[in-house]
């Protein structure tokens, strides 16, 4: 009987330092992980991820439908265009974006990295917007065709638009 029970209290305690020690290298393991991704929060709670350059997409993407990793892959290959195009989910407001650009770049520096935002993985219109802005863009439209018609279309029923200087005619 003593034989068992001290079997049982080994085993119980063999269970907990194994427990504690998973819990331990798996903190380690987000640690680095945040750290090789270089992942922080923007002041409103946005995920912001940098990586090397336009070509290497963010982490955060991973396991996100097509049509969320497409948007992102437009807004990198449409910067030029999308920082003439509002946003009209609200994020003007709740997070400071000035275009639709920003729902999914916060920043391209000199080097050519990149910091990526998550806003748009979870917002269905900036995700529209940008898709749109491809599609037309690919038809040959310019950048004031497209910023008037996400113009219009977004007029009624959604949020303030960012505040987005007009592309030149």
């Amino acid at each position: 009987m003593a034989a068992k029970r001290f079997y049982w209290i080994l085993t119980g305690m063999a269970l907990l330092l194994l427990l504690a020690a998973c819990g331990q290298d798996k903190g380690q393991n987000q640690d680095q992980d945040a750290a090789s991704h270089s992942a922080h929060l923007a002041p409103n709670g946005d995920l912001r991820e940098e990586t090397a350059s336009l070509a290497d997409m963010p982490s955060f993407l991973t396991g996100e439908p097509a049509q969320v990793t497409v948007a992102y892959a437009a807004a990198a290959k449409l910067r030029d265009t999308l920082q003439y195009i509002p946003c009209y989910c609200g994020c003007g407001e709740s997070a400071g974006h000035k275009s639709n650009l920003d729902c999914f770049i916060a920043d391209v520096r000199e080097d050519g990295t990149v910091v990526w935002d998550d806003h748009g993985t979870t917002c269905g219109v900036c995700q529209q917007i940008a898709l749109k802005a491809a599609k037309m863009k690919q038809e040959g439209r310019s950048d004031l065709d497209i910023r008037q018609f996400v113009d219009q279309t977004y007029a009624e029923g959604y949020a303030n638009p960012t505040d987005t200087p007009m592309p030149n005619a």
